[in-house]
């Protein structure tokens, strides 16, 4: 049996980006390092690249979420990107959106003992919980699926006008380019690729940035949230 790897110091970096925030981000690196690993959430080889290919990466999402929006984080999973981001920014409203129970648990603890109350954690998949899930500003997505798939989960859940970010890799170009047609059946208006870091990850972290018109999903989900919408006033008035 090898030996769990060790969390490595937070880099330089991590007061600046965590700010008051300092000392919950260590306590989630090092559940994830522990907790993280025993459960299967993160892979053991992961853990001395936690900061710079994890929280890092993930926390400076922040720079293109806009202020005090709601935001839904598609397969959560141990939490990335959504805590981190959360840990950033207490102005956003967040949810973390996973189906696997093992990891809404470790997520609940997570946010119930870093105290943040900004964030809820809900158990299903995408496509089950719209129309019960009220539509956000944006959806964030890391290492989920495909671009076009992540889309077709992702997107429905949007408000109008909405945006997903998803934090790609090397491959986030091709991926846009191959998802075109499916990201325009499903409302999609503009896209791009930003990056982001500068100055706190080394290579910068890559977005995909998808905006959506007034009808996020396309035409077939917009029929479907109506009449979501209808069947939620039946129930309350009853």
């Amino acid at each position: 049996m090898t030996e769990a790897a060790e969390l490595p110091p937070a880099p330089e970096q991590t007061r600046e980006v965590f700010g008051d925030r300092f000392d919950d981000v260590v306590r989630y690196a090092e559940l994830l390092a522990e907790a993280g690993v025993q459960r299967g959430l993160i892979g053991p080889r992961e853990v001395p690249r936690l900061w710079e290919r994890h929280l890092l990466n993930c926390a400076v999402l922040s720079e293109v979420v806009p202020e005090g929006v709601t935001v839904c984080d598609v397969g959560s999973g141990a939490g990335l990107p959504g805590i981190p981001l959360a840990l950033v920014r207490e102005d956003l409203k967040i949810t973390l959106l996973e189906p696997l129970l093992r990891r809404t648990t470790f997520l609940t603890e997570v946010v119930e003992l870093l105290g943040l109350d900004h964030v809820t954690v809900v158990r299903g998949r995408a496509e089950e919980v719209m129309g019960k899930l009220t539509p956000v500003h944006v959806v964030t997505a890391r290492a989920v699926a495909p671009l076009d798939r992540l889309a077709a989960w992702g997107i429905p859940l949007l408000r109008p006008y909405g945006e997903m970010l998803a934090l790609k890799g090397d491959t986030a170009e091709e991926e846009l380019k191959s998802a075109a047609t499916a990201l325009s059946k499903l409302g999609a208006v503009e896209t791009s690729i930003l990056h982001v870091g500068e100055g706190v990850v080394d290579p910068l972290s890559t977005v995909v940035r998808v905006e959506v018109g007034e009808s996020p999903g396309g035409v077939r989900f917009a029929a479907k949230r109506a009449k979501a919408a209808r069947t939620g006033r039946t129930r309350r008035r009853r």
